[in-house]
């Protein structure tokens, strides 16, 4: 058998190896209670954000002056907010915010994060104190009062909440994708790798990030979850989410004045942001342990 062979049959294995262990992790979610529940949340979830406008009972923006304050009934399921607009198809409509924003700010801070990741942890040691000392210095201050002064400088709206949240997180993503690169660089397949002449590009996309996938895989379910949080926390303060459009976080913000006048206008809101957290949580629970037997108990 010639050398060539030999690889091509070396990486098969490797192939094979991976496609068993994806379906054996794939397995252990399915019988994961918690994980199974919070897939259940977020596609109720994701088909609120799909099709919002479509099933809205009422047009979310649309006043009824003489229905202001109505509580939850068979014609307002959520009750109405201080202008007559119906609570329900206002959370309707603001899971499509709550999801963009989090997709987004996450897409941002997992593709950026995880490229500096990779460098500082394979690149050299004065590319990795570079970068991870400017990944410090941002780590040291808490992700929502960085995103809060970074659209305090952009200017409000939902686009500056979004870069804001992503440019907040990268420095998680970075330090999980660096201490993963470190725990492999050295390995005898990335070795075999350099030996047989491939460049350090090709060794990063090929050999060393499918390796790291599965601890940023967990990262991103649960950043979405405090993406989600820090999107309403940023509208709850007016900085995010203009009126009239709705937004979890501002229907909270608008609902705390008229708390005990009609509970519900800051209830329902909140029990959304809840679930939906708490579905990305559980969700993430299930990959890690799926993803990690050893921390299955």
């Amino acid at each position: 058998m010639t050398a060539s062979q030999v690889r091509t049959s070396r990486v098969a294995d490797e192939v094979g190896a991976s496609n068993t262990l994806w379906r054996d992790a794939g397995r252990r979610l399915l019988r994961h209670r918690l994980a199974m529940f919070g897939i259940g949340v977020l596609t109720i979830v994701c088909a609120m954000a799909a099709f919002g406008p479509a099933i809205t009972p009422y047009d979310p923006n649309g006043m009824d002056f003489a229905n202001r304050f109505a509580g939850p009934s068979l014609s307002h399921w959520m009750g109405t907010d201080d202008f007559g607009r119906d609570t329900f198809s206002r959370i309707i409509l603001g899971a499509r915010v709550s999801l963009q924003v989090g997709l987004v700010a996450v897409s941002v801070a997992t593709i950026l994060g995880t490229g500096l990741g990779l460098l500082a942890g394979y690149g050299r040691r004065f590319t990795d104190e570079v970068i991870m000392r400017g990944m410090d210095v941002l780590y040291s201050i808490p992700a929502l009062l960085l995103a809060i002064a970074i659209v305090a400088a952009l200017g409000k709206g939902i686009n500056n909440a979004m870069i804001a949240i992503g440019l907040a997180y990268i420095p998680i993503f970075a330090r999980i994708a660096r201490a993963a690169v470190l725990g492999i660089r050295n390995e005898e397949f990335i070795i075999a790798a350099r030996a047989l002449g491939a460049g350090d590009m090709r060794i990063l996309l090929w050999h060393v990030l499918p390796n790291v996938l599965s601890p940023i895989i967990v990262e991103i379910t649960l950043s979405l979850a405090f993406a989600i949080l820090a999107e309403a926390a940023l509208s709850f303060f007016g900085l995010g989410t203009q009126p009239p459009d709705p937004s979890w976080g501002r229907m909270l913000a608008e609902g705390r004045d008229f708390f005990r006048q009609s509970g519900w206008m800051g209830f329902f809101p909140g029990l959304a942001i809840l679930f939906t957290v708490m579905g990305f949580n559980f969700l993430g629970d299930g990959l890690r342990d799926a993803l990690d037997p050893k921390l299955r108990r």
